[in-house]
C-alpha cells in the first residue's frame, strides 16, 4: 500500500538527484578543461554557476523535425536528441541513449519538458515548456550546457519548420 508507493517516490528522488549529482560533475569537468575553472562544482551544487555562452543559434545549421526523428541512431544513422530546439548528436553515447538504455525515449525527439521535470516517461517527452518554473526552466538550461560542453557530443544545429511545408502551406491560402 502507501508503503510501497513512498518507497518507489523516495527511488525515484534519488535516481533524480544522482542523475543531477553527476550530470553537474561532468558540467563541472567540461569547465574545468574548458576555462580552466577548477572549483566550478562548489558553485553548481550550491545552484549559483553563471551560464556559459552557448554556439550562435543564428551560425547553426537547420535541422527539420523529419531529420531529428529519422536521427535514432539505428541502421547507420546518428542519434540525436533536441532540447529546447537545440540538436545534439549523441551517437557517442550509445551506453545512454542506445536502444533498451535508460535515456533512448529522448533520442529522436525534441524531450525539453523530460529534461526539465527528470521524467523519461512517453508524457513527458515534449518540447512543451509551459507551465514550468523558474527551476524548471534552469534544469533545461543545465542540460543544455552539458550537451554543449560535453567532449562526446557535438552541437548540430536548431530544430526548425520543414521550409517545404511552410511553402505548401503557403501555397493552400
Amino acid at each position: 500500500g502507501a508503503a510501497a508507493v513512498s518507497l518507489v517516490l523516495n527511488r525515484h528522488r534519488l535516481e533524480l538527484a544522482l542523475g543531477r549529482f553527476f550530470r553537474d560533475v561532468a558540467r563541472s569537468k567540461a569547465r574545468k578543461r574548458l576555462y580552466g575553472n577548477e572549483y566550478a562544482l562548489v558553485s553548481m551544487v550550491f545552484g549559483k554557476e553563471e551560464p556559459l555562452e552557448l554556439a550562435s543559434e543564428a551560425e547553426a545549421a537547420s535541422v527539420t523535425l523529419e531529420e531529428l526523428e529519422s536521427a535514432t541512431g539505428e541502421d547507420g544513422s546518428p542519434a540525436y536528441l533536441s532540447i529546447r530546439g537545440r540538436v545534439y548528436d549523441v551517437t557517442a553515447g550509445e551506453a545512454f541513449y542506445g536502444r533498451g538504455k535508460p535515456y533512448h525515449a529522448f533520442v529522436a525527439r525534441d524531450a525539453t519538458r523530460a529534461f526539465a521535470l527528470g521524467c523519461t516517461a512517453p508524457r513527458c517527452i515534449s518540447s512543451d515548456t509551459e507551465g514550468l518554473t523558474e527551476a524548471q526552466h534552469r534544469e533545461i538550461d543545465r542540460w543544455i550546457e552539458l550537451y554543449e560542453t560535453h567532449d562526446k557530443y557535438t552541437f548540430v544545429g536548431m530544430l526548425v519548420d520543414d521550409p517545404v511545408d511552410a511553402i505548401v502551406d503557403n501555397l493552400d491560402e
